[in-house]
């Protein structure tokens, strides 16, 4: 696996390339429409006064970040508004391992790519633990893997790639081996609103100094241009990490931290359920047509992904590449996730042509 060049822009820009119409399924994209009262922002925001076309608050707008405090019922001073979702779990990250608590960081196999990489940027060492064969993690085997080493826990629920959703049970076990080992639960909760089995529960629904959450708008709002995500860390890393954002960043957008505010103010629970369904349709397309093919798959409870397995086709760039020229579909290779998923695809349902694109793999592995 190389995690100092994640393989993402690699797979697009050699579709891209392609001489022919190929289905992109490889990033996480959203295709579908943001709220309308984001655009609303947008159009506002226009004509607000040459002020507020400066820099805003370094860890983001205060009206944003006490919307943010007032959902998830946590202090607003624990809130930092982020460039996107990936500044959110460097900061995280970052924090948990400059404790000098350690300098290991327990990671799903199969995880996604960028959470490795930040790892060994930080200058901590990967440990992986592996998940089941439909994606459920057992905590049992966390703790197994747990250390006085573990610096942080980094999970993804509902998670890329498996689609799997961590319950309350599952939550509360990890927040509870991250304190017996002094180390940092790092829960990445971006695809929260994307939950199909009911069953995801926030890593804030535990009361503990040893858990943060990282979160973002990019997916939930389709708007990943936009760069607005946030993370609630404990009192102790919140000061210390508003640091490291203001040296990193800077700032962020003032402009898309204003949207993304009407937006949540003003955008009903409709809008996300709406989403819900159309993907909830899509995975049943995809899906049934991915029986036709022969293939083994996953069905995700949550988030809009989907490994699937070719008998004697493993899920490597090559392979990828012959896909893209040979069946036009476009989709990332298992070995960029772990191990555990080098013989899988993992294709990402943020296009209409869901169904076609699960339709010519079937034709080509006929």
């Amino acid at each position: 696996m190389d995690y100092e060049k994640p393989l993402f822009f690699q797979v697009m820009q050699y579709a891209e390339r392609a001489e022919r119409d190929v289905i992109d399924m490889v990033s996480g994209n959203p295709d579908w429409e943001p709220p309308e009262t984001l655009r609303d922002g947008l159009r506002e925001y226009a004509d607000r006064p040459v002020s507020e076309f400066q820099y805003p608050p370094s860890d983001g707008l205060r009206d944003l970040r006490e919307e943010i405090a007032s959902r998830r019922n946590v202090p607003v001073e624990r809130v930092i508004v982020t460039n996107g979702g990936g500044e959110a779990n460097y900061l995280a990250m970052a924090e948990a391992l400059d404790r000098d608590a350690g300098n290991e960081v327990l990671l799903t196999d199969p995880v996604y790519p960028y959470y490795p990489g930040k790892t060994q940027m930080l200058g901590g060492e990967p440990v992986y633990v592996p998940v089941e064969a439909d994606g459920r993690l057992d905590p049992t085997v966390v703790r197994e893997h747990a250390s006085d080493g573990t610096a942080a826990i980094v999970v993804n629920s509902p998670n890329n790639p498996t689609g799997a959703v961590y319950g309350e049970d599952t939550i509360e076990e990890l927040v509870a081996i991250a304190e017996e080992n002094d180390a940092i639960l790092v829960s990445d909760e971006v695809y929260d609103h994307f939950d199909q089995s009911g069953r995801f529960t926030s890593a804030l629904s535990v009361d503990s100094e040893h858990r943060a959450i990282t979160a973002s708008f990019s997916k939930s709002m389709a708007i990943t241009g936009f760069r607005v995500g946030y993370t609630v860390l404990p009192p102790a890393l919140a000061e210390p990490a508003r640091t490291r954002h203001m040296l990193v960043n800077v700032t962020g957008s003032r402009p898309a931290q204003y949207a993304v505010l009407k937006a949540l103010r003003e955008t009903g629970p409709d809008y996300y359920e709406g989403t819900r369904e159309m993907l909830a349709t899509r995975i049943d397309a995809f899906t049934d047509a991915l029986d036709s093919a022969g293939a083994q798959y996953t069905r995700p409870d949550g988030a809009f992904y989907v490994l699937a397995r070719f008998e004697g086709f493993p899920g490597t760039m090559v392979n990828v590449e012959r896909l893209i020229d040979e069946a036009g579909v476009a989709g990332m290779p298992g070995e960029a996730f772990g191990e555990s998923r080098s013989e899988w695809f993992r294709f990402a349902l943020v296009t209409p042509r869901a169904e076609e694109a699960a339709d010519r793999l079937a034709g080509f592995f006929a």
